[in-house]
């Protein structure tokens, strides 16, 4: 596991360097699936232009202008933060905090937030100076919807982390009610579908108000969707950020901390041996300290969820069975002869969920990109997105373990109510768009 670009540029070189500690893995691939869904939507926009299918939109800019003063104290704003954040990271965070723990605190350098906030505010005003005329002029300039993915991402990106931390904590509402405050503000618990539903309203009304068709917005939005989510779970599986499933009781870890096949009583005598790991979520140190309580607890040991899948000869062991070792999370026991700020592994091997989600959701990518010239109906394609998404998730959940509702008897995870909602939107939506478009032929 890389938890951060330490532990990669370390496994793969030899070299220690820690000042790439503060470049968290997860969140270097997402951003990499902003910059892969920004890609695939720029494409795509572009190809429905050439169609005839997206026009420009005139509007009128005035250029010639000196920066204003709310221009300056923006970027004085953004480089503050940007300042405070980064150099703190370097010359300010204490030995032992976590960087992403330490970028969702309070703590920061001063200088480097007023340097930073000096610098930008400069290139702003040097900017606007460099393009300034004596009489500022009012022109008309045409903006194609391609033009605008820039914003599209960056609303995607707020209101994507916003609704993520909302539904998560709807998920979790009794841990949100004891700590409001530090849930809010934690850098953990952020739920797909609550970011994929408020930045989806946020984009539309956004392609709405520019002008933007919204059906063939959200069909371009669909392809870049799916890429991202790929993307994005390679971060989940490279970090270890605790999104993983179930144990998987056909194989056990031996004291070597190898994954080995399990025999009759091996798995039970696992869970024995490791019982305050799971009944008390308690973890030791090699010198038996208690250093950790984490929140995967379960009243019994029976209750332990778990499957028994061994795989085929031709597939690796971790592709069924992985300890996610030096995860980001800290979670499970102490890895034998590592003194590292990441030394976990889990007591038991589980199913990489992450890691079928990646997969999944690249070959439906390639499947869609490929037969995306095909579909002539506007809106069938997102109502595909939604119908494939739904169904890969409801999979998913089979091996995962995640909160539950109760209704009339039923225990389904929020996830599996999105799924559900999504695939019965998607048919819905391209029953109702060929219905639409056979009566316009």
């Amino acid at each position: 596991m890389y938890p951060n670009l330490y532990y990669v540029f370390n496994d793969w070189f030899g070299v220690e360097w820690s000042s790439l500690s503060f470049l968290n893995t997860f969140g270097l691939m997402v951003a990499m699936g902003f910059i892969t869904a920004a890609i695939v939507l720029n494409k795509e926009l572009q190809r429905k232009e050439k169609e005839g299918l997206l026009s420009p939109r005139e509007e009128i800019i005035t250029v010639g202008e000196s920066a204003t003063i709310s221009e300056l104290i923006i970027n004085a704003i953004a480089g503050f933060v940007f300042g405070y954040k980064i150099f703190g990271l370097f010359f300010s965070k204490p030995e032992g905090v976590n960087p992403q723990e330490y970028i969702f605190s309070s703590e920061g350098n001063i200088f480097g937030g007023l340097l930073i906030a000096v610098v930008l505010s400069w290139l702003k005003w040097w900017e606007k100076n460099k393009l300034k005329l004596k009489e500022p002029e009012r022109r008309n300039v045409r903006i194609w919807p391609h033009d605008r993915v820039g914003d599209i991402i960056i609303l995607g990106l707020i209101f994507g982390i916003v609704g993520a931390k909302i539904f998560d904590n709807l998920e979790n509402w009794s841990d949100f009610i004891k700590d409001p405050i530090g849930r809010l503000f934690s850098a953990s618990g952020l739920t797909f579908y609550g970011g994929l539903i408020v930045a989806a309203i946020a984009i539309c009304w956004y392609g709405s108000k520019k002008g933007i068709k919204i059906i063939h917005l959200v069909d371009a939005a669909g392809l870049a969707l799916l890429l991202a989510y790929a993307v994005g779970r390679i971060g989940c599986q490279v970090s270890g950020d605790g999104d993983w499933g179930i144990f998987n009781s056909a194989y056990v870890v031996n004291a070597d901390g190898k994954v080995v096949e399990a025999g009759p009583d091996d798995y039970q005598n696992q869970l024995n041996k490791n019982a305050a790991y799971y009944l008390k979520g308690e973890v030791f140190n090699k010198d038996s300290i208690l250093v950790q309580v984490t929140d995967r607890t379960y009243e019994s040991l029976e209750k332990v969820p778990h499957k028994s899948l061994k795989a085929p000869s031709f597939v690796p062991v971790w592709m069924v069975a992985y300890t996610y070792p030096n995860n980001v999370n800290k979670d499970g026991v102490q890895i034998k002869d590592c003194n590292k700020e990441y030394c976990r592994a889990l007591p038991q091997p589980v199913f990489p969920t992450p890691f079928y989600e990646t997969l999944v959701c690249t070959i439906l990518f390639i499947i869609l990109w490929i037969i995306r010239r095909r579909i002539k109906v506007p809106g069938v394609m997102f109502g595909i997105y939604l119908i494939l998404n739904g169904i890969e998730r409801l999979t998913v959940e089979l091996f995962r373990v995640n909160n539950t509702y109760s209704i009339f008897g039923f225990h389904p995870t929020q996830a599996e109510l999105i799924s559900c909602a999504l695939i019965l939107a998607g048919i819905i939506l391209i029953i109702i768009v060929k219905r639409k478009y056979s009566k316009t032929e």
